[in-house]
């Protein structure tokens, strides 16, 4: 398994970049994930007109060592988690993972989602057009 890109990052996320980073001759599927910031959540009290994700120090460092705690020989991995001030259709996460077959991609796709949704260190506090903020991720 390659990891080429891991990045929580303040700039922009470039979905072409993630799917170029996974990209070879050997790979015959790509399975992408793309969370984008919505426009409502169930614990806002309103619409959701942006967010602003905070990250631990160290959560550019565990987002490699979750994707490289994926058991999957022969597949590539480009993830990156967004952090700053985001609108409603921004991306905040993009999961590209490419392999031989498409199973193995989907696969490793959906659980590296999960691992991240439960174990990276980020936090989102949502604001809504009425003016009201509140935090999601924090314990």
């Amino acid at each position: 398994m390659t990891v080429s890109i891991a990045a929580v990052t303040a700039a922009p996320l470039d979905f072409a970049a993630h799917m170029a980073a996974v990209s070879d001759e050997a790979n015959g599927a790509v399975a992408s994930f793309a969370g984008v910031v919505r426009n409502h959540d169930p614990g806002a009290s309103g619409e959701v007109e942006r967010l602003d994700y905070s990250a631990h120090p160290d959560a550019e460092a565990r987002l490699r060592e979750l994707a490289a705690q994926l058991d999957a020989p022969g597949v590539a991995i480009a993830v990156s988690h967004r952090i700053g001030t985001l609108a409603v259709g921004d991306l905040a996460i993009v999961v590209c993972v490419a392999s031989a077959h498409r199973a193995d991609a989907f696969a490793v796709c959906r659980d590296l989602v999960e691992l991240v949704k439960r174990e990276l260190p980020v936090w989102k506090r949502q604001h809504t057009v009425d003016g009201a903020t509140n935090w999601v991720g924090i314990v």
